[in-house]
């Protein structure tokens, strides 16, 4: 075998069950206010502490507002899962990256920026978007609210080792593809269901030549094609973002760890399961026309006619087009937007908002678009108003908002009214998933500036 995903899951491996799944160490838990009160509360009526508190960071961001940070939130079921986390993380002494503080943000763009998610760890959360951190050359996956108990109780997990899969995306990105196109061609190909069971490692000449923001892109997304995870080996790339970060190691330590992660790459000798290769000359910037993320075409080409859809999969093809409000073989280029959303942990890091700018500088955003650009932490909106990002975006008619999950997702007040089109750098794009009846074209931050200026979707390569 001799794979990456091999050499991190076996270091970490404390027992196999015979016909049963492995015990697996992990040494980062992430938690946020929604799936974490139930195992806080298994843990008290246990009458348990939390078995190593230090390996524990908690943050609200899913229902935190956008605006007005300092006032008490609205919603009361917003209200009382941030109140309750800020309540368990006090009782248990855990770490708190607590609402409207210099350190809160999404918590996978949090655990990155901090030097929290480091190459060689098995990290968890109650969240799928766990995947995120794989690009940190981790093996990072996503856990039940049960589970977040086992963890929180014994600092392991009871887990089925899965199957390995490597894809290589060959060549180099032609000018306005970025990440998330890559990401999104990729699910386009293997369906939503194509990596199911599988651990993806990222490989090829673009994911090295990828930043940090554009593996975390990629990584994040790992999970919409049905993969447990995705991870990229650790390079000079990823040495050089983490180092100097708050929570990496320092000195000599830096030395030793920086030695060790050298080692954590998959063998020239490696067998994987499962094996795919894929061109960057055959990708363009691309969006979704459908309610998954693997519904998606290149920016100039048609939504597929039904005898391009397998027989057994026209009947949802066909709702999900009636709900998007779309035609078999209509061709999306030029269709009119209601909505922008620049954020989320796909895509609410420096390097998105730098990419946003650099299309909308000097133009005006269109009329009767609603555009919502939310950075990912207060770290990324300390880094954007430094660069005079800000002041780019507010000449263009844009406002910088509070950081949070925002509209990635309908549990706080930034929702897509039903029946409007929303052009989201988020991670899906099913039925309601924005706010109820939203219409979610899922795409890249240069497409999404493109969109937001001209009012219909729009190929971002028209100003570059």
């Amino acid at each position: 075998m001799n794979t990456l995903f091999d050499k991190i899951w076996d270091k970490h491996v404390v027992q196999v069950v015979a016909d049963g799944p492995t015990q697996l160490y992990i040494d980062r838990l992430y938690c946020h206010e929604v799936t974490s009160p139930q195992a806080f509360a298994g843990m008290r009526e246990r009458g348990l502490k939390i078995f190593r508190p230090d390996h524990i960071f908690c943050m609200p961001d899913h229902n935190i507002p956008t605006h007005d940070q300092d006032k008490p939130i609205e919603d009361p079921i917003g209200r009382k899962q941030v109140d309750t986390l800020d309540k368990n993380c006090a009782e248990f002494g855990v770490t708190e990256f607590k609402m409207n503080t210099k350190d809160n943000g999404i918590i996978h763009v949090v655990g990155p920026e901090k030097g929290l998610s480091l190459p060689g760890m098995t990290i968890v959360c109650g969240d799928s978007h766990t995947s995120t951190h794989g690009a940190m050359g981790a093996v990072a996956f996503g856990i039940g609210t049960s589970e977040v108990e086992m963890v929180m109780a014994s600092q392991c997990i009871l887990q089925s080792k899965p199957k390995s899969m490597r894809i290589n995306v060959n060549g180099k990105l032609k000018p306005g593809v970025v990440a998330k196109d890559v990401a999104l061609y990729i699910m386009s190909k293997l369906t939503t269901s194509g990596a199911t069971g599988y651990f993806v490692e990222y490989a090829g000449q673009v994911v090295r030549d990828m930043s940090m923001e554009g593996r975390l892109t990629l990584c994040n997304l790992s999970i919409e094609m049905g993969a447990r995870g995705g991870f990229v080996a650790p390079d000079e790339t990823t040495f050089e973002y983490i180092k100097g970060r708050e929570y990496a190691p320092k000195g000599e330590e830096w030395d030793k760890a920086v030695a060790y992660w050298k080692t954590l790459k998959s063998g020239d000798d490696a067998v994987f399961d499962k094996e795919l290769n894929f061109d960057a000359a055959d990708i363009e910037p691309r969006i979704t026309y459908g309610t998954n993320p693997g519904m998606g075409i290149g920016i100039n080409g048609n939504v597929p006619t039904l005898d391009e859809i397998d027989e057994n999969e026209q009947a949802g093809f066909k709702m999900s087009l009636k709900y998007m409000g779309f035609e078999p073989g209509e061709k999306l280029l030029g269709h009119p937007i209601d909505y922008v959303f620049l954020g989320a942990c796909t895509n609410g890091r420096i390097e998105d908002f730098r990419a946003f700018a650099s299309i909308v500088k000097g133009k005006q955003k269109a009329e009767g678009v609603t555009a919502w650009l939310v950075p990912g932490s207060w770290a990324v909106d300390k880094q954007i108003r430094e660069e005079g990002i800000d002041k780019i975006v507010e000449a263009a008619g844009f406002e910088i908002r509070q950081p949070g999950c925002s509209a990635c997702l309908a549990m706080n007040d930034d929702k897509i009214p039903a029946g409007k089109y929303s052009v989201s750098t988020s991670n899906r794009n099913f039925e309601g998933r924005q706010g109820p009846g939203s219409r979610t074209i899922l795409a890249s931050p240069l497409v999404a500036a493109a969109s937001a200026i001209t009012g219909k979707i729009t190929d971002p390569r028209e100003f570059m």
